[in-house]
């Protein structure tokens, strides 16, 4: 008997080949038969799971900018009262830096494939995308107060660019180190907004 967590586990599979290949290959380069194998189904098995390739492409790339946002409420509200600015805003980038990381297919994806998707689903990710800068706007104001928003909002985006560039660096096994790679990214995002508060 499947279970509900079965399936969840299967679609989560489903969902990380997808990003993979779709990354590696392109989205018209990969055909539901060869996700199916990727995760050891039929093609048409995945049909149980996903009406098709622009369904899995819709959850991967909505879904990525749901998590990081519910990742970002998360950090602020779990913020000690006592923590000042610089402490949030080293909370938001190490979640934004495990995301880099971590989920280096989806930003390929991200960066090729968001036109693709339905004209609600690309807005929809453009909302949840807005929000989060936003937050990360307010705690880089209140650290940096001299910034303007839009000085603050241009400055995130340009971290966010520095962060995301993760899939061009080289090849997994070709970075420093996990630790290593997120330590220098991490002081390179601080010091792109020292330098923007900079006088």
């Amino acid at each position: 008997m499947v279970t509900r967590t079965d399936a969840a586990t299967r679609r989560e599979q489903i969902l990380k080949e997808a990003a993979r290949l779709f990354a590696e290959r392109g989205f018209h380069g990969v055909g539901v038969d060869e996700i199916g194998a990727a995760v050891g189904i039929s093609g048409p098995g995945l049909y149980r799971h996903f009406p098709g390739k622009d369904a899995m492409l819709a959850e991967l790339l909505v879904g990525i900018s749901g998590r990081l946002l519910t990742g970002a409420r998360r950090r602020l509200a779990e913020a000690d009262n006592s923590a000042g600015p610089g402490a949030v805003l080293d909370s938001l980038i190490e979640g934004h830096i495990d995301f880099a990381l971590d989920d280096r297919p989806l930003i390929t994806l991200h960066d090729r494939e968001l036109d693709r998707l339905r004209d609600s689903d690309r807005k929809l990710v453009r909302q949840l995308q807005r929000q989060y800068v936003e937050l990360w706007v307010e705690v880089v104001r209140e650290l940096h107060p001299e910034l303007t928003e839009p000085a603050a909002r241009a400055a995130v985006h340009a971290v966010f660019g520095l962060l995301n560039s993760t899939p061009h660096l080289a090849r997994p096994g070709a970075l420093p180190g996990r630790a290593v790679t997120a330590r220098l990214l991490h002081q390179m995002a601080r010091g792109a907004f020292e330098a923007a508060g900079a006088p």
